[in-house]
């Protein structure tokens, strides 16, 4: 049995409080990690200031685990989870996870840190080796969006929108990178802190609804071979995967018209699932 209190009415006071009390009100229920000096003061403000609730944290073992639990976390809910990876090598062990949630459009947001940005508030060694000047820099090509925030202030705003950006169709994984030095300042006085009810997430791009039914009746001609890849029957005769996606909307699926009418040829989903669509019978 844990022996642990969970704090009551807590107060913001340190810089790390601002990022926790940010994850909190964006939303985000679980942050999984493996711990590290680096966001030492994170970790400290999710327990001490949260409570360690929304988000709880769900330690691991690797970067790689804990990445690949907010892959999963967000094709299950179609919801961005936290993960916390630590300085420099934190951010190389989970590369290539970070990639695949990259490649599957699935959101998250990474809270991420570095050593002292300021030079002379490092500790002999092992602060130097785990410092970067643009730790984002090794998955940026990967990533939908990265912050590295200067100020409590700032954090707040970093926080904010990474959630947001990640959660923006097309999705995909954030990064926000937090000083450790900046993390563990105290306050100087109130901050004001961005309410996510006025930013909501936009909605999806998409084509106006008179394309969308046309588009819909066309498909259902006798000589259509498929609204998004012409060469169906060359799928269906050398069980080729067509290269597109038709997305994860039901609505888009919805127009390869009724699923009971055979042949069919496999087509691919961003779920990563095979969907069998139908192929119109030839007039």
């Amino acid at each position: 049995m844990s022996d642990f209190v969970p704090p009551q009415d807590p107060t913001l006071g340190w810089a790390s409080d601002v990022a926790a009390e940010m994850l909190q009100r964006s939303g985000l229920k679980y942050i999984s990690l493996v711990p590290g000096a680096s966001y030492r003061g994170l970790h400290d403000s999710i327990v001490n200031y949260l409570g360690n609730k929304d988000p709880e944290m769900v330690l691991c073992l690797t970067e790689q685990a804990a990445v690949g639990i907010a892959h999963g976390y967000a094709k299950v809910t179609g919801k961005p989870m936290a993960v916390a990876l630590h300085a420099n090598i934190g951010v190389m062990h989970a590369a290539i996870n970070i990639f695949d949630a990259f490649a599957d459009r699935m959101p998250m947001v990474i809270m991420g840190a570095t050593g002292p940005v300021d030079a002379a508030k490092r500790r002999p060694w092992i602060d130097w080796i785990h410092t970067s000047a643009d730790q984002a820099s090794m998955v940026r090509d990967y990533l939908k969006w990265d912050d590295q925030p200067g100020s409590a202030e700032a954090i707040a705003d970093s926080v904010l929108r990474a959630t947001l950006m990640a959660s923006t169709a097309p999705m995909g994984p954030t990064y926000v990178c937090l000083d450790a030095a900046l993390q563990e300042e105290p306050l100087d006085g109130p901050v004001a802190l961005p309410d996510p009810k006025h930013f909501p997430v936009a909605a999806p791009p998409g084509p106006d609804a008179a394309s969308l039914a046309t588009s819909g009746r066309r498909s259902q001609e006798p000589r259509a071979r498929s609204l998004f890849w012409p060469a169906a029957s060359l799928a269906t005769k050398h069980d080729l995967d067509p290269p597109h996606s038709v997305g994860r909307s039901p609505r888009c699926q919805s127009l390869y018209g009724p699923q009971s009418s055979p042949p069919r040829f496999p087509t691919h989903t961003r779920c990563t699932r095979r969907m069998l669509a139908p192929l119109p019978e030839q007039g």
